[in-house]
Order: structure tokens, then sequence, then C-alpha cells
């Protein structure tokens, strides 16, 4: 089929462009755990402007003509408005215990003299090393914590039909996980959630410091008839898989009742605060115990990004396939930001790793989901787009690369 009638799936841009700062492309969704989003709804895309720069990109410029002496003024304000003397906690810090949030929740309490809580949603798949640092992160770091189980067989339900529907294994994870921080801080009454990162960073359109609850539709449970898990309705998982709304509540927002009630203000640390991974990651081993991975993460280059559950390499594996871009993707994109790499170092890396398969954990994974290895492959097939890949004496072929070597950038 000529590639002008190719039609591009999940909504992307037909044509490929990559950043000329970074090694990211437009095809990385901006927005992809909004919640109830339908398999078929057009995402939001990362730009790229004029010249050919990135959202994220220019947010990072942006970042080094912010006055942070300033801005630390403005977060010492904030927290003396809410710090809290009577024996309450004052803020929530969502996290696993990774370099971000063990650095988060630790300045905040013991810089800024703030009394958090931290909350877990644990990994679906603990990596050993990944639960050493969640238990260092409250022993060593010295932290209050309340860690939410969900019903471990609606988990691995939830997770084979978002390889099957979405093939996005993380996808009701990343949901539980963004919602439960506003249950937790309603159930407390504690009036500050505390994220890292400002998403505007990577790209997503999300550029306000401050939101309060109430502005954010995925925070409520008004539109329920509406919403999809896994790419399945909340009525289809009800009725079809014999599942009770309380299975399903773990995953979904807060009460919209309860929201409105709330004062609840979300923050992200990173827009007070200059946010710098790898100098979080050194803060966590001092601070915190925290430890890289003993080996090299397949598909990327670092040790310590995203470590804590066995399915994080095959998630980003699965948007390799889907948008062309993998984890060194990611990782370079960010460091090269950061002025840690230059970009034609980031591009060698992500020619060297970007896509490797994540055979390490891979049958752990079909076996936790029960899910044959034969099906996974099948599903990689159906859901490589067409204006991404070719398949070529049976083995598929992106056709577009950062490194210029795709099958179109040869043409």
């Amino acid at each position: 089929m000529p590639e002008t009638k190719l039609t591009p799936k999940y909504g992307l841009p037909k044509k490929v462009i990559f950043c000329r700062r970074c090694v990211m492309s437009n095809q990385r969704p901006a927005s992809s755990i909004e919640f109830a989003r339908k398999l078929n709804t057009k995402h939001k895309t990362l730009h790229i402007d004029d010249d050919g720069v990135c959202d994220a990109c220019r947010a990072a410029e942006q970042k080094g003509q912010i006055n942070w002496e300033k801005r630390e003024e403005e977060l010492l304000k904030l927290l003396d408005r809410y710090r809290s003397n009577d024996g309450h906690y004052d803020c929530i810090v969502p996290g696993s215990g990774g370099k971000d949030s063990a650095f988060a929740a630790h300045i905040l309490k013991y810089k800024y003299g703030m009394h958090p809580l931290t909350i877990t949603w644990p990994p679906i798949l603990y990596t050993d090393y990944g639960y050493k640092n969640f238990r260092n992160w409250i022993e060593v770091g010295g932290f209050d914590n309340i860690a939410f189980k969900p019903n471990g067989q609606v988990m691995k339900l939830l997770t084979r039909l978002a390889m099957e529907n979405l093939f996005h294994p993380f996808q009701t994870f990343m949901l539980g996980q963004k919602n439960l921080a506003p249950k937790i801080a309603i159930k407390y009454k504690t009036p500050l959630i505390f994220y890292g990162e400002n998403e505007a960073e990577y790209g997503n359109p999300i550029a306000d410091n401050k939101l309060s609850l109430r502005s954010k539709s995925y925070y409520t449970t008004k539109n329920l008839n509406e919403a999809h898990l896994a790419g399945v309705s909340i009525r289809e998982l009800v009725k079809r898989y014999n599942l009770k709304l309380v299975d399903l509540m773990p995953f979904l927002p807060a009460d919209y009742k309860d929201i409105e009630k709330s004062n609840i203000e979300v923050h992200y640390l990173g827009y007070y605060i200059k946010w710098v991974p790898q100098e979080n990651y050194y803060y966590a081993v001092e601070h915190t115990g925290f430890q890289a991975r003993p080996f090299r993460t397949q598909g990327t280059y670092s040790k310590y990004n995203s470590i804590d559950d066995r399915i994080d390499d095959l998630h980003y594996y699965t948007t390799f396939i889907k948008f062309g871009l993998g984890r060194a993707s990611y990782d370079a994109s960010q460091e090269i930001r950061n002025k840690h790499l230059t970009r034609e170092e980031g591009v060698a890396l992500v020619r060297k790793f970007d896509g490797e398969f994540p055979d390490r954990y891979f049958n752990e994974v079909m076996d936790y989901i029960e899910m044959k290895p034969e099906r996974f492959f099948e599903l990689r097939d159906k859901f490589s787009p067409p204006h991404l890949w070719k398949k070529i004496n049976g083995e598929w072929k992106l056709k577009h690369t950062v490194w210029a070597g795709g099958i179109n950038n040869m043409k």
C-alpha cells in the first residue's frame, strides 16, 4: 500500500518528525493515562514547533531562565500556610521509594519541616531490589506510609485485558496509582498533594503548577457509565467478567461529591526546586539507602529509572512497538535536556539499545497474566502501526529512526 494511503493508529501524526535538540519524535502521546480513554480516542501528541524543537525541550530551556531562589520563596510561603503543628499530616507524597519520591519526601520533611504521609500503589510484580528500595525509603528515610494493594486476581485480569486490548500492560496500574493520592488526601483531610516533576517537562499538556482536585476531570467518578478500564467498559467488566463494582473502585477516581467538598491542592515540587533526576538519584542513595539495579536495564543504558516492577521493561517495549520510541529514547531525551548528554551521544545510545527485547522477566510476566508468549507476539504484530513499521523477510523494521537508518530514511 502506498505511504500516502496508510492511516496511522492511535491518532498519531502521519508524518514522523524528530526533535532537533533531543531524540524524541512527535509520535510520543502527550497524555497516555487520561481516565476513561477508549482505544480509538485520538491521542494528543508531542508538539514540535517550526524550529524543529519539541515542547519538552522548550520547557527545559525555560527552566534555565528561572530564578530558583524566588521559586523557593514561593514554596516556603506555601508550606508555611499548611505546615501542621497538631500531629496531623500536612501533605501527601505518592511514590514507591524510587529516586524521585525518595528525594521529594525527604527534602519536604527534613529541609522544610513538613509532615508528609507517603503513599504507595505497589508494583504488580516487585523486583527484589525494588522492594528493598521501598523498605529503605520507609525505614532508612524515616516516613509513615500507606501501601494500598488492590485485589490480586482483579489486578491480574485487568493487566491481561490491558495487554490484549491496548497493548499497554501498565494502563490500569497507572490509573490506580494516579487516583490513589486524592482518595487518601480526602480520607485523611490532608490539604496538599506533592508530585515531583511537572508533566509539561515531558511535553504533556499539564503546565499549571497549582491544581485543584475539582479542576481535574479524571479525579471524579461522575461519568462512571462512560468509564473504561483496560479497554473494556465498566458495565462489561461487571457483566461479562463477573466482577463487582467494589472490585474496580480502587482503579477509579474519588467520588465527585467528595471532590466537590474538597479544597485539596496538587502541586509539583519540580516547579519550586530545580528538578534533576540524576541529582535526585545521588540524594536518594545518600539519604534513603536507594540502590540502582545490579545490571543494565534492557532497552536502555541506565540502571536506576523505573526499576521496581518486573513489568516495567515490557511496558517500555510496548511503547516502542506502538510509537517507535523505546526506553532509551525517553532516558536519552531527558539527559540531553539536562545537558548530561549531547544529542549525538543520545542518538548513538538510542540506536544501540532502543527496542531491545526484555527477555529477563518476560516469561514470568507471561505466566502471571496467563498469556502464552506466542499470543504476545501476535499482539505485537497487531499493534504495530503501518505508518511506522514494515515487515521485511518476516522481521519488523522501523520506517523512520532518529539516526536516519529507517527504511524510509534510506530511500
